[in-house]
């Protein structure tokens, strides 16, 4: 089931032609990888599903429905969980407070979910320190599970292992893929680390100059060449 639909989309700058022709779909329970080097539209990409961005034309449909003209608000409530690249937490609010933003269209006395403790058991033992005062995986860390808190239906994440140490590397993997396998998310991965990326995917996709040169399954990955397209 494809909890995601992507049509035809285009997106522009100014006059520069960004996103072309654009087109893919991110099935529920599968991650689709997203590679490419640096500055072919990527982040884009993942800003025009959220809506951070408009789109000049095309459409994009979540679980059903066709959300192109809706704000980054009501594509979070409807289940639409980001993760921006550089993880753009709030340095001076606990990891509570953040955990609690992730929840900030639900009642006031929505408990954070005690399953983000399990998945980053790391947080709950610094529940009272600020967000800025964590380390860089910490802090990539809390903003997925500030992402996960209202438990959305698809998970988009730009590029979380960027400066991020090994261990915790391995340990966002774990969970990607714990996550995936669940069966009730879809989840859209965008990652320059080959390695990271190879072993989550399902599904790939490779961007260059805005529109797609290849895709494929993730298990396909290596003997379609996808490395040698993404190296710099």
């Amino acid at each position: 089931m494809n909890m995601l639909s992507v049509k035809n989309i285009q997106q522009y700058y100014g006059g520069s032609h960004i996103l072309r022709d654009v087109s893919f779909e991110a099935r529920l329970g599968k991650v689709t990888v997203l590679l490419g080097r640096n500055g072919v539209g990527k982040t884009t990409l993942l800003k025009s599903l959220m809506g951070l961005v408009p789109i000049k034309s095309g459409s994009i449909e979540f679980d059903g429905a066709q959300i192109q003209k809706s704000t980054p608000y009501e594509r979070a409530r409807a289940g639409m969980g980001f993760v921006p690249q550089g993880r753009e937490i709030f340095a001076r609010l606990t990891v509570e407070e953040n955990l609690r933003m992730g929840l900030a269209y639900r009642s006031g006395s929505t408990p954070i979910p005690p399953e983000l403790y399990e998945l980053f058991p790391v947080l709950k033992q610094m529940l009272n320190r600020r967000g800025g005062d964590l380390s860089g995986g910490q802090q990539q860390q809390l903003a997925i599970a500030r992402a996960l808190a209202p438990k959305p239906k698809l998970l988009i994440l730009d590029e979380p292992t960027e400066g991020i140490q090994p261990s915790i590397i391995k340990d966002i993997g774990r969970v990607i893929r714990m996550l995936a396998d669940r069966g009730d998310m879809a989840i859209v991965l965008c990652e320059q680390y080959y390695d990271f990326a190879q072993e989550l995917a399902d599904d790939y996709l490779v961007m260059e100059r805005g529109e797609f040169i290849a895709r494929g399954l993730g298990k396909d990955m290596e003997a379609d060449g996808v490395r040698q397209l993404v190296a710099i």
